[in-house]
């Protein structure tokens, strides 16, 4: 099994927001050659000369530092309802800032772009038929974004199952759901980005919080995971740090016989970690990702 070490720069987000900062980072300090590059690093809503003058930048310090930015996703800042706003004309501009996300992880050499599915708003989400309406317009809005994908070059596009119902996929059965139906006529792949973090802690399936069943059940279908350290009752987003490892649920070994159990034969593992602005987490934020990264590094390929 091909496995690959990288990591999600949604840890540089205001903290180390310029090229000249995050790449050398990742490089040099921490000994990675992958990231899924963020929006919100380069927010595609920006205007077009400060994108490309920062793509330019980007670019050349990815190949000065020999990075490759494998994947792009959206982050903290992204995290909102997008295409399954109740607005149609907000869904509107969401497929148009898809569009040019696609761009920018083109430009970037990536080879998927990917989010969150959608989210609904409380109301849409109790009331059956919008709910349904949403989703049917979700879908629309990413299979357009995916034949646009198609057209300039992209190999597959992601979304990524989260933890309540409101966010989609939380949990398999509802997850293979949407899989199917957004990849049914789709001009694009449509691949997955499974988090060993989420999951519905309300679900009376116990496998629906279980980060190895998810493996088991999905694994094929998610050429990257989202990894970070967390606990039976999901209280996680940790570092693999020591103190941390004593209490967490995920171990390479574990992780990794899961994975070829599934029939895996390529993927990408993402440490996509958090960290709040508040003492003494902001000032270990190198710290724990530099043990994150020789935590795993003897269990990957590359």
């Amino acid at each position: 099994m091909d496995v690959q070490l990288g990591i999600n720069t949604g840890f540089a987000l205001n903290r180390y927001s310029a090229p000249q900062q995050w790449i050398p980072l990742v490089a040099e300090t921490f000994g990675l050659r992958i990231v899924q590059f963020t929006a919100d690093l380069l927010n595609p809503s920006l205007p077009d000369e400060i994108i490309a003058g920062q793509l330019a930048q980007i670019r050349s310090l990815l190949e000065k530092y020999g990075v490759r930015a494998q994947h792009t996703f959206t982050s903290a800042f992204t995290r909102v309802n997008h295409l399954s706003h109740p607005d149609p004309q907000v869904r509107a501009y969401w497929v148009g800032w898809f569009r040019r996300f696609v761009d920018i992880s083109v430009a970037v050499g990536a080879e998927s772009m990917g989010s969150h599915f959608g989210i609904l708003t409380v109301p849409d989400l109790e009331d059956a038929a919008v709910r349904a309406q949403r989703f049917r317009e979700t879908i629309a809005g990413w299979q357009q974004i995916a034949a646009y994908a198609a057209e300039k070059g992209l190999a597959y596009l992601t979304w990524e199952p989260m933890s309540i119902p409101r966010e989609y996929g939380q949990t398999i059965a509802e997850t293979r759901r949407i899989h199917q139906a957004v990849n049914a006529g789709s001009p694009l792949p449509f691949k997955l980005c499974l988090d060993v973090d989420h999951g519905d802690v309300a679900s009376p399936d116990p496998a629906d919080t279980d980060p190895y069943a998810w493996i088991a059940a999905l694994g094929t279908e998610s050429p990257i995971i989202h990894l970070k350290q967390t606990s039976a009752n999901k209280h996680g987003h940790w570092p693999f740090a020591p103190e941390y490892n004593e209490a967490g649920r995920i171990t390479p070994e574990r992780l990794l016989v899961a994975l070829e159990a599934a029939g895996v034969e390529k993927v990408t593992l993402l440490l996509e970690l958090s960290f709040r602005e508040r003492e003494p987490y902001e000032s270990r934020v190198v710290r724990d990702i530099v043990a994150s990264v020789d935590y795993w590094r003897p269990y990957v390929t590359r």
